[in-house]
């Protein structure tokens, strides 16, 4: 039978390994207490989130419990790593609601104190995890017992070495003070982890590598134990670019951030030599599954792409609205009907259509593009289509002339579409 641990190998999900034997041996022995970090810098996590929050699931799945740790504390601070300055200072309050949001997305995935199991993992009996905020054991901490008890372990020689201060201090920036203790904050994370809920593994992004491994020491030289770090890789697609990203933009867990239909396409859209990838790393379906996705050349590639697009957005969003939203998408590239589809909608007033708007102002409006700026290099460059007729007149102007059935089909490109109906009408009539 496969080990949790070749499971994740296999998906991808293992970049380094403090001690991969150990770990491996100690997943398979006995039940783990693993935990994760989160800061709550944003109202949502990002689909570069999913890959750790993945191998937490899995690691649940095999009967280990998870620990989601959001860093209401740890993001006071801010993590220097990949960082090309500070980090904007949060009140407290906007972290907490933070938290709040984060946790509801965690637990569509891994089944936590906090709440209900997931609906998608319903069939399965899981270890229930916790969800815990940092901020309740760092706030109350005496900073000058903390220099003495936990400072005293750390060597500014060493922590000047990792990758990730190195780069800020090659900088012209420098490393603030208040950022170089973050990897003490964090470490401290760790023992305490280990001293109340005997955490023995740290998972997280391999940016992180520096500051778990020094959690890893921390332990091992205040109590004397052995415990262990796991990352999971940085993704990036096929054409080099950071996974999450589209057209400069992040992709967003929360559906008022990335609507559900754009998180689809966002998957559906991906390179075809990414496509295994992404299916053995976002979703469970069987490796034997998989392979014979694998196996699908040229056009039939399609098939993989909405599968994996499908079983990404229902994990997120759920199968009621990964339902609608594929449905949405097919009729949109021709394979169905557009009328009762959920496509990203606005609603205009009619009075507003009756003056004309001006084609670069409405796509602008409607989010398909990020300024005016780059709606009139769309326009320009010919990706401007209403009603799938071409637009490429900077001065068109958008008037009822124009409606059809009192609405517009806006698109942007080959795949970004963005439906658009007057006040009174609701959708499209027939």
């Amino acid at each position: 039978m496969e080990t949790v641990f070749e499971i994740l190998k296999e998906r991808g999900l293992i970049q380094q390994c403090s001690d991969a034997s150990r770990v491996a041996n100690l997943l398979l022995e006995k039940q783990v207490t693993y935990y994760v970090g989160f800061d709550a810098t944003a109202t949502s996590l990002h689909v570069g989130n999913l890959v750790p929050i993945m191998a937490m699931a899995h690691l649940q799945r095999a009967g280990h419990t998870p620990l989601a740790i959001i860093g209401g504390g740890t993001t006071m601070i801010g993590d220097p790593t990949d960082k090309t300055g500070m980090r904007s200072m949060l009140s407290q309050e906007q972290i907490a609601t933070n938290s709040k949001d984060i946790l509801a997305q965690l637990q569509r995935y891994l089944d936590l104190d906090n709440g209900a199991a997931s609906a998608e993992n319903s069939e399965i009996t899981l270890k229930v995890g916790k969800f815990l905020n940092n901020a309740d054991w760092l706030l109350s901490i005496n900073y000058i017992e903390f220099l003495r008890d936990i400072g005293k372990h750390f060597r500014v020689n060493e922590m000047i070495r990792a990758e990730g201060y190195r780069q800020r201090l090659e900088r012209e920036l420098g490393l603030s003070f208040l950022e170089f203790n973050y990897q003490l904050i964090q470490a401290y994370d760790y023992l305490r982890l280990f001293q109340k809920y005997e955490c023995r593994l740290q998972l997280g992004g391999d940016d992180q590598w520096g500051n778990i491994l020094a959690g890893v020491d921390l332990v091992r030289r205040v109590e004397g134990k052995r415990v262990h770090a796991l990352t999971v890789p940085l993704i990036t697609t096929a054409n080099g670019v950071k996974m999450g990203k589209t057209a400069g933009n992040a992709v967003w867990i929360d559906a008022n951030r990335t609507s559900p239909y754009e998180f689809y396409q966002y998957w559906v859209n991906t390179d075809d030599r990414d496509v295994v990838r992404f299916l053995a790393c976002f979703t469970f379906l069987s490796m034997k599954e998989i392979r014979r996705l694998a196996a699908l050349k040229d056009e039939d590639i399609r098939e993989a792409k909405e599968i994996l697009a499908y079983e990404v957005t229902q994990l997120a969003h759920g199968k009621m609205e990964a339902d609608k939203v594929q449905a949405a998408s097919r009729a949109a590239f021709g394979d169905g009907n557009l009328d009762d589809v959920t496509l990203p909608t606005s609603v205009i007033a009619a009075e507003r259509f009756e003056r004309g708007i001006p084609i670069i102002e409405l796509f602008h409006e409607v989010g398909l593009t990020n300024s005016r700026s780059e709606a009139r290099r769309l326009i320009q460059h010919g990706g401007a289509y209403i009603n799938e007729k071409q637009y490429r007149a900077i001065d068109t102007i958008v008037d009822a002339h124009l409606l059809e059935e009192n609405a517009l089909l806006l698109r942007a490109g080959k795949k970004r579409y963005h439906r658009v109906v007057l006040e009174e009408a609701s959708d499209f009539e027939t």
